[in-house]
């Protein structure tokens, strides 16, 4: 059987090989990333009024679980898809079936967040797992007797297991719920690492890195968008271009910075196995949301310059330099730290996570100086990289950076 609408035939749902040359995103993964810019773009949006309303406690609770739905959701999808993705008919529709819950979940984030009502994001996470289960089953009938069969077995077994725990989540008291949530949550996590104990699912190395670059990208992107939005409008309201150019410039700088120490190293060298790769792939859960909280934090600092928020400085500035700071932190922890030769290199980042934690305290201009030890962080790794180590000829860094 084959398709009329560009996709290929309908195929067994046989793994790709993890040694396959040129594995690259293909358009419908790169879709599927960008309808998750809606669900990161609603959690950023609570997130920022939380702030601004002077609840820090409940808004990064309220953050961290709402963003974790959107999170999990991506991951389960990339690793399966860089595993098995075959492009046909019924592939296809299984993914755009999960698009369609990621919306349905990005519809129910404000209510989750606010009012503790998990309802509507529960039906929109049960579309997208149902989906998922769709494609393990057909993945289990695909492939021969076998260890790769009981993996992809596993897998059914535990999804439909914890699906069926987040819909009895919907009927516990509202006390409950996130206590609840952690569990579920963590039954979700240990899901892959019981499928795969005795077999490992073929995802590719480079796929892996690309796709997790590219949703990086998303995150700042999205970052980008929601800080230019709160200046554009602050300036139509307040003409406040003097107090917010500062924001705007240090704002500009860290994220290009982000950009810059994220992909200056090449990760997937040290994707062997899932070893390395299930605690890097877990441990992006905060480098997405530190880099997505970046922006609310922008918006947050915004009104608080135009006097739309009576939250005090510190902690208007704390809402940009701390999520900035656990970026810079997290990417070292997760891979940049595996590929430094000299402890002085080994330092950077950690120090300047610290000193961009420290620029909360230096008044209206936070922001700013917090920027621009970001870009001073890239300028050091930049030297340090272009400097051999002692006794040997060897360059640092991918294009020599960091």
């Amino acid at each position: 059987m084959t398709s009329t609408d560009g996709a290929g035939p309908v195929r067994r749902m046989t793994a790709r090989s993890r040694d396959e040359a040129h594995r690259t995103a293909t358009p419908l993964e790169l879709f599927f990333d960008l309808c998750f810019v809606v669900a990161v773009a609603q959690a950023g949006l609570q997130l920022t009024h939380a702030l601004a309303a002077g609840r820090p406690a409940s808004a990064v609770i309220g953050y961290l679980f709402v963003f974790w739905g959107v999170w999990w959701a991506w991951v389960n999808f990339t690793w399966f898809a860089s595993a098995y993705d075959c492009d046909d008919v019924p592939y296809r529709i299984a993914t755009l079936v999960q698009i369609c819950g990621v919306l349905i979940y990005a519809a129910g984030v404000g209510r989750a967040f606010v009012g503790n009502d998990w309802a509507v994001a529960v039906i929109g996470y049960l579309v997208m797992r149902v989906a998922l289960t769709t494609q393990w089953l057909r993945a289990a009938v695909s492939e021969a007797a076998g260890p790769a069969r009981r993996t992809a077995l596993r897998y059914v077994w535990g999804l439909v297991i914890c699906q069926c725990a987040w819909v009895a989540l919907l009927a516990a008291p509202g006390s409950m719920k996130r206590w609840l949530f952690l569990v579920v949550g963590a039954a979700e996590i240990l899901v892959p690492v019981i499928a795969e104990r005795n077999h490992e699912t073929p995802w590719h190395p480079h796929h892996i890195e690309e796709r997790y670059g590219l949703f990086t990208l998303i995150v700042l992107g999205e970052t980008m968008s929601a800080a230019t939005v709160a200046v554009h409008s602050a300036i139509g309201e307040h003409h406040a271009l003097g107090q917010l150019l500062p924001l705007a410039g240090g704002g500009i700088l860290l994220v290009f910075a982000a950009w810059w120490i994220y992909f200056a190293v090449p990760a997937h060298q040290r994707l062997i196995s899932n070893r390395q790769g299930m605690p890097w792939g877990y441990g992006h859960y905060v480098i997405f949301a530190s880099a997505a909280a970046i922006g609310a934090g922008i918006e947050v600092a915004v009104e608080h310059a135009v006097g739309e928020s009576h939250i005090s400085t510190v902690a208007a500035s704390a809402a940009v330099t701390v999520p900035a700071a656990l970026f810079l932190f997290t990417v070292w922890l997760l891979h940049a730290r595996h590929f430094k030769t000299s402890t002085v290199q080994q330092l950077v980042l950690p120090v300047s996570a610290v000193a961009i934690v420290a620029c909360t305290f230096v008044g209206s201009r936070a922001v700013l100086v917090a920027g621009l030890v970001a870009a001073m962080t890239v300028a050091a790794g930049v030297v340090l990289a272009e400097r051999p180590p002692a006794g040997s000829r060897g360059r640092g860094g991918r294009h020599g950076v960091q």
